[in-house]
């Protein structure tokens, strides 16, 4: 083969050599834009874990054997839950066997005999006072029974004379008017006596030996315990004037008085059974029922108070105990039942439950419906039937893991 030299010009020399140049820029760029390019790139997602692929639902979750050891399951069965209503109110004294005791007549209190607390019988006496109305109605009562043995002698004696015609007709009939009004006088005597709680016999010792009592006996009219004692040696009293020296209840029975809002009053009705609890007796129930609803609705707090008699027959209860009541207000319903430890409740308010799949490892999450919440158990009004197999414990732990991306 036989090559050939060819000659260039100076003119075409120059434009090989620019255009050379060209090329190289050209090459240089796109090398630049190559490496630049592959810096910038995206890099791909990492793919999704194993076990995530591969649930069934995404509600599902599988356990290993070491968490499935920190769950318990049980089957779902029915419960029937009482339709009642609970509101919170305050024990008081029951007032229909309530009484406060006060002295008949002013008097200066002699002695203080029960103290606060003290169990009383009926007729017992609780205090004495030296009073004057009392010391002057026994000097009556002497006086009457005095003038009216004085007239009694003097009428035997008229009658014995006016049988002889010793004395005329008029002198008798004065006799007999006189015997006649020292026996009224005599009766409105012992009627006077016995204001101040004299029995008959007491009246007629007083009048048989003329010795007049300086203490007024003041006795307990109810069995019961002393509720309140104002009463103190030398304190003046005067019939009527607050606070009562004594006051005496009957413990046997107290007052439940709660406040419920006013849309619930159509629901209860007096008679309706009631069981009350009190922080003070942990687990004991006291029972009752309802006596009394408020005729008026507070203003303020649009409330109706409820008035309950509760049987207290030890007497454990005391005023003003915080206590809750809860009445019975319709007839019971029966329904699926799941621990309250069974029960999630969402971030968005929704309450859910992990229902066992064929695979014990498997469990679904599944949304439920809830009613009534009594004993420990709540009621399921849909979402759930009896006889599947639920997480009764450890379901929050379930929703731990689900939600943390783990199986």
């Amino acid at each position: 083969m036989r090559f050939s030299v060819v000659k260039l010009r100076p003119n075409s020399r120059r434009a090989l050599f620019a255009a050379s140049g060209a090329i190289a820029l050209v090459m240089v760029g796109a090398a630049l834009y190559s490496r630049s390019g592959a810096q910038t790139a995206p890099a791909p997602l990492p793919s999704p874990p194993a076990a995530a692929r591969s649930r069934p639902d995404p509600d599902s979750i599988k356990l290993t054997d070491a968490q499935l050891s920190s769950i318990k399951t049980g089957t779902v069965a029915d419960r029937e839950f009482v339709v009642q209503k609970e509101t919170v109110g305050n024990i008081d004294f029951n007032e229909d066997r309530s009484v406060q005791v006060f002295t008949p007549y002013q008097g200066r209190i002699i002695q203080a005999l029960a103290n606060l607390g003290d169990e009383v019988k009926k007729d017992q006496v609780l205090f004495t006072i030296e009073s004057p109305d009392f010391i002057a109605a026994q000097s009556n009562l002497i006086s009457a029974a005095a003038t009216l043995d004085q007239t009694s002698s003097a009428l035997n004696r008229a009658k014995a004379l006016y049988a002889v015609k010793g004395i005329d007709q008029n002198d008798y009939e004065t006799a007999v008017a006189n015997q006649q009004s020292a026996e009224g006088a005599l009766r409105a005597a012992r009627n006077a006596v016995a204001i101040f709680g004299k029995t008959e016999s007491e009246i007629d010792r007083i009048i048989a030996t003329r010795r007049v009592e300086t203490a007024l006996v003041i006795k307990s009219p109810i069995t019961g315990a002393i509720t309140a004692r104002n009463a103190a040696p030398g304190l003046l009293e005067q019939p009527g004037n607050v606070p009562a020296p004594y006051s005496v209840a009957d413990l046997s029975t107290m007052w439940m008085l709660a406040n419920v809002p006013e849309a619930d009053i159509p629901q209860f009705k007096r008679g309706q059974l009631v069981t009350v609890s009190v922080a003070a007796y942990p687990g004991r129930v006291f029972e009752g029922s309802i006596t009394a609803l408020g005729a008026t609705v507070d203003p303020n707090s649009r409330r109706v108070m409820v008035r309950s008699e509760i049987k207290d027959p030890k007497h454990e209860l005391r005023s003003q105990m915080f206590a809750t009541f809860v009445i019975r207000t319709g007839v019971p319903e029966r329904a699926p039942a799941v621990p309250l430890s069974g029960i999630v409740r969402e971030g968005d308010g929704t309450m859910s439950i992990w229902v066992v799949g064929s695979d014990p490892h498997w469990f679904t999450r599944r949304a439920v419906k809830i009613g009534h919440q009594q004993d420990g158990y709540d009621e399921i009004l849909d979402g759930i039937k009896s006889g599947e197999t639920v997480a009764i414990d450890g379901a929050i732990f379930l929703s731990n893991i689900l939600y943390g991306g783990a199986s």
